[in-house]
């Protein structure tokens, strides 16, 4: 990368408080075109916070972004022209009908509904069935793709999602991710924020966030391989007991509810999966079942996070 090159997408040091609360310390990133960068994080993280920065609608208290160059507070206008943003909560006029939406959201950024349909066509051949229906009307999954819809109407070069996919069911959180995919290979920079640990394998690359600080940015498969434990899954009843006795045991460094089992970082070569399921049966729990398996975002995040 050469001296000159502008990334995307880029803060140095972004800061915000609301009052006594630090919604995000010291926030430094870099996107590139043709890049999903995702935010993850349980709620309170920062996320949002971030996003609007980026998205020229808050401004930080102390640090810098930048959108193509373009400084967020001082060149906000040109900005926007070049910005599509998706808010966490469906911000659309719920009376207005699907092509009313779309007519209007076009008609803000003035361009013709039917010169974007290029770029938007895959997603709104998805809404046309219904595209008489108010907005109001739609289900989750239809109200996102409308949204995004929308926020790519005036062809930006970059996309900003704040939590695209909460409360949409599984086969529209595919296709979503599936449309995202394709909007990434036609070289748009998209920036995403999600709790969900599993859709940070569909993203290039990963900020882990806790309390408005970035515990590590990486490319999701470099921090699952550097998982710095052996990690086994454990069963056994009954399991609210059998929490306490796995954290109690000298060989294992931490263990955490998990599901249906509680995953357990051992220290290696310490204890084998069969002497720990040995040593649960004479503690007297019944069908105990160890074994090792592959760590997780989830897991990573829970080990960086302390």
């Amino acid at each position: 990368m050469s001296p000159q090159h502008t990334p995307t997408i880029s803060s140095q040091g972004l800061c915000k408080r609301y009052g006594k609360v630090e919604a995000l310390r010291s926030a430094s990133l870099e996107v590139e075109r043709g890049e999903i960068f995702g935010l993850i994080g349980p709620d309170g993280a920062g996320k949002s916070t971030l996003l609007r920065i980026l998205a020229t609608l808050l401004r930080a208290d102390s640090g810098q972004a930048a959108v193509e160059g373009l400084d967020v507070v001082r060149d906000f206008r040109a900005i926007r022209s070049r910005l599509g943003y998706m808010p966490g909560r469906f911000s659309l006029y719920q009376d207005l009908s699907v092509e009313e939406n779309l007519n209007f959201f076009a008609a803000i950024f003035s361009v013709a509904v039917r010169e974007s349909y290029p770029l938007i066509w895959d997603i709104y051949r998805r809404l046309e069935p219904f595209r008489r229906r108010r907005a109001g009307k739609l289900s989750g999954g239809m109200k996102q793709k409308l949204a995004l819809c929308c926020a790519l109407i005036h062809k930006p070069s970059v996309l900003l999602l704040d939590e695209p996919t909460t409360g949409v069911d599984p086969i529209s959180r595919k296709e979503f991710w599936e449309i995202l995919a394709q909007l990434r290979r036609q070289n748009m920079a998209i920036v995403v924020a999600t709790p969900y640990m599993d859709e940070a394998l569909r993203c290039d690359r990963i900020a882990l966030m806790k309390e408005g600080a970035f515990l590590k940015i990486e490319t999701p498969k470099n921090i699952i391989s550097r998982f710095p434990q052996t990690l086994w899954s454990v069963q056994g009843d009954p399991m609210y007991r059998l929490l306490t006795d796995l954290r109690r045991h000298e060989d294992i460094i931490s263990a955490y509810a998990f599901g249906d089992a509680h995953h357990v970082a051992v220290r290696s070569g310490r204890i084998s999966t069969l002497q720990l399921a040995e040593n649960l049966k004479t503690l007297r729990y019944a069908n105990v079942e160890v074994k090792e398996i592959q760590p997780t975002i989830e897991d990573c995040y829970i080990m960086v996070n302390g």
